[in-house]
């Protein structure tokens, strides 16, 4: 196997840089916090506000309250990927019970929101948007990964008529227009936050999907290939994250029963496409490196759901009750994703660390790195 096909082969382990000597690397030598931890504990609430109440007003959502554990059996679990390498915390629960419920913390809420849509009665164009904690114990603890995960898990009704990318994008400037608007709202309630190093967020996103980027930048890895197009422009949304392309790669690996990856769509010129799904990234000033604010996507239908599921080997999961309920139409189609509270707020506030704006575990290499970097993690 060539170099090329190795390092683009290792890049799908993944998320987290995976040495510390890498990180060390990254963080920055000079870095100053514009906000002290006091002012940051009150600019992160007042961010929270702010993208919670204007994600309801623009995508027309409710807040609703969310599981931190599920039962094992649901299928309700997300497993973020597809290989199998990072999996959830399992515990039995329940004293004086026989036999006791299998238990497991949240990785995410993808598929659990799915299923609340019917529970809350959600109609076409209603959703939900939760404060959803997780656990994630199978991260590289970097600069951007955590252990522990904080995210806005939003869910949308929609009709079979929107299942297109032309629905898919617009829904996207929706969100990226609170995001945009959060940062107006942070630099006049902080003007602390206003510096040369950090140019304000454009207005408008760059939709660019993933066989496009792959042509423009065929022989590098994929996290390159978004560093490169984040020279090029500061905010992007790439499409079509999970199917294979003509390298042989998926873009990043992506569970085959949330986000549609399969679906045949085209490009704005006509070429075949694959995909209803993908990720908002821009480029972080701070740390001078890619940096994922967003994951979402066009949910399975039951022909894309048992496709994928073919595709990576796990038609077995048909059998839990969650794939049950979409192979019966039990639950509605719908569009929703995730956006990471912290990495957002890291990157409004001007942040070299996740630490700086969440509480974690991180270990003594990353502390100390951390310290000699002037970087103040939250205990």
């Amino acid at each position: 196997m060539s170099d090329l096909m190795v390092d683009k082969q290792a890049d799908l382990a993944g998320p987290g840089v995976s040495t510390y000597p890498e990180v060390a690397k990254i963080l920055p030598q000079d870095y100053r916090s514009l906000l002290n931890p006091k002012e940051t504990q009150v600019a992160i609430a007042a961010t929270k506000r702010y993208i919670e109440d204007n994600l309801c007003k623009e995508l027309n959502l409710i807040r609703v309250e969310v599981p931190l554990i599920v039962d094992k059996e649901s299928g309700v679990n997300d497993y973020l990927d597809r290989d199998g390498s990072r999996t959830p915390i399992d515990f039995p629960c329940g004293l004086g019970i026989s036999p006791r419920i299998d238990a497991q913390v949240v990785q995410a809420a993808t598929k659990w929101k799915r299923m609340a849509l019917r529970q809350f009665e959600m109609q076409p164009g209603e959703g939900l948007v939760t404060d959803m904690r997780a656990v994630r114990k199978d991260y590289f603890l970097d600069h951007d990964h955590s252990a522990y995960v904080d995210q806005w898990d939003w869910e949308r009704v929609m009709t079979p008529q929107q299942r297109t990318v032309e629905y898919l994008r617009d829904t996207v400037r929706h969100i990226w227009k609170v995001i945009v608007g959060a940062e107006r709202f942070l630099l006049k309630e902080f003007p602390k936050l206003a510096t040369e190093k950090c140019p304000p967020l454009p207005e408008e996103l760059v939709f660019i999907h993933a066989e496009d980027l792959l042509d423009q930048y065929p022989n590098l890895p994929r996290k390159q290939r978004e560093t490169a197009i984040l020279q090029k422009h500061q905010a992007v949304f790439i499409i079509g994250i999970g199917w294979t392309l003509k390298d042989g790669y998926p873009h990043e690996m992506r569970a085959a029963d949330y986000d549609d990856w399969v679906t045949e769509t085209h490009s704005i010129d006509g070429r075949p496409m694959h995909g209803l799904n993908g990720d908002i990234l821009v480029w972080n000033p701070i740390t001078q490196r890619r940096h994922e604010l967003s994951s979402m996507g066009i949910r399975v239908t039951k022909q894309t759901l048992t496709q994928q599921l073919e595709i990576t080997n796990q038609l077995d999961f048909l059998k839990m009750p969650y794939h049950q309920a979409i192979l019966k139409d039990e639950i509605p189609l719908s569009i929703g994703g995730g956006i990471g509270q912290s990495r957002t707020v890291m990157y409004l506030l001007r942040k070299a660390h996740l630490g700086e704006v969440s509480v974690s575990i991180w270990p003594k290499a990353l502390r100390d790195i951390c310290r000699e970097r002037n970087i103040h993690v939250l205990d």
